[in-house]
This record gives structure tokens, C-alpha cells and sequence, in this order.
């Protein structure tokens, strides 16, 4: 089910051009394709007087299409991971790919693959690395965000770090996207749910969209 509001920018266009559509989709990752047009369709609801800022980039998929629309908007997008892969990318995990080890550390490793992503997508020049741990990233982060898409650690502790760390920088009008949003417990972990509750319940924030597990929010005065 996809739902959009009528605030959408005159500057977004219908559909994705169809070679960056192409790209992004045959990039690497666990983006849903539906989903991945509605990250693409929201980031041209966003204010473009500030930076865009996804946490958990794994190797590159969503960067590519929140880079598109970055670039088509004449403004950039930071994407920030360790790159070591979350907990469900570990070892004996449902979404482990193992040829992502590095056999030297006997680590997970996704920059590479990132980089190749970001460079062959033609957008070196709108999509920034930050690769680090969100938690120290955000404590020295003072520039307040257009957008924030949070996918990162999907555990208890990540999830709402993520949360109380980077919602309070996102400027009055800006967006929130949340990934992994399941209501129910049986098609997916919690964590994402509950920092979407927190984002309504603030009432910092109204829905604006809502596409699979995808949501999509709007800041309307301060708070988390």
C-alpha cells in the first residue's frame, strides 16, 4: 500500500528516469523496489535548505536513490555506516552474505562495495561517506537536516540510539523516514516500530506517506 499527500514538491517528477532507475535496482542490497521509489518520490518532499543523512548505507542501494533525487535537487546526502553490517548480517544471520567478509580481520566489511555503488551511479560528487559509529558521528553533528532515513542496527539498543541521537537534529519541516516499520510482530523485529511510535506519539511529527514497511514523516514543531 502506498500513500503520498498533496504537499509533494512541484519539482518531483512522475517517475524515476528509467537508467537510474535501472541502477538502483540491480545494486546491491534488501530494498524492496516499491519502497526504494518512495525513499526516491519522498526526498522531493524535503527542504532542500539543509543536508540529507541516511544511517545504515550497507552497500549503497538506498544512497542511490536518495542520491538521484540529492543530485536532482542541487543538494547532498551523507550516508553513515561502520560498515561492519548489522546484527542480522552477522555470521549464522538470516541476511549474511558472506562474501562480504574480509578474510584478513575475519569482518564484515561493505565499503568497497559502496564506493563501487556510489562511483559507477555517477554520484561521488552527492553522496558522502561518513564511516563510523553513528553514535559518535551524531554527537559532534550540529548542522540541522532536511531528511533523516534511519536504517541501521535493527536491535533494541542501535535503533533507539539512532533515534535520540539524530531525530533532535532534523529542522522544523524536515522529514523522518524510518525503514523495517512492522506493526506486527511476526513479519518483522520491533525496534523500528517502536521508534516510529515514539516519532507519533511525540507529536513532534505527522505521517506523509507510508509504503510497505516504509514510513514516511514530517516534522512540525520540536520534540522527539
Amino acid at each position: 500500500m502506498t500513500h503520498t499527500t498533496s504537499s509533494e514538491s512541484s519539482e518531483s517528477p512522475s517517475n524515476m528516469p528509467a537508467d537510474q532507475r535501472t541502477l538502483a535496482e540491480a545494486a546491491r542490497g534488501f530494498m524492496p523496489v516499491d519502497e526504494g521509489q518512495a525513499l526516491y518520490a519522498s526526498a522531493f518532499q524535503a527542504p532542500v535548505d539543509g543536508p540529507w543523512l541516511e544511517v545504515g548505507s550497507y552497500c549503497g542501494k538506498s544512497a542511490l536513490y536518495f542520491g538521484f533525487a540529492a543530485q536532482a535537487r542541487g543538494t547532498v546526502l551523507f550516508a553513515l555506516d561502520h560498515h561492519r553490517g548489522s546484527e542480522e548480517n552477522q555470521a549464522g544471520w538470516e541476511h549474511h552474505e558472506s562474501d562480504l567478509v574480509d578474510p584478513a580481520i575475519d569482518k564484515m566489511d561493505t565499503l568497497p562495495i559502496f564506493r563501487r555503488t556510489v562511483y559507477e551511479a555517477g554520484l561521488e560528487g552527492t553522496v558522502v561517506a561518513l564511516v563510523g559509529d553513528s553514535t559518535t558521528v551524531a554527537s559532534h553533528w550540529n548542522t540541522p537536516l532536511s531528511l533523516l532515513f534511519i536504517d541501521g542496527g535493527h536491535g533494541h539498543e542501535p535503533a533507539h540510539a539512532d533515534y535520540e541521537n539524530w531525530v533532535p537534529k532534523i529542522a522544523v519541516g524536515g522529514l523522518l523516514l524510518i525503514h523495517d516499520v512492522f506493526p506486527n510482530l511476526a513479519d518483522g523485529g520491533r525496534p523500528p516500530f517502536e521508534i516510529w511510535t515514539r516519532a507519533i506519539e511525540s507529536g513532534a511529527f505527522d505521517e506523509i506517506g507510508h509504503t510497505g514497511s516504509l514510513r514516511t514523516l514530517r516534522r512540525v514543531t520540536e520534540g522527539i
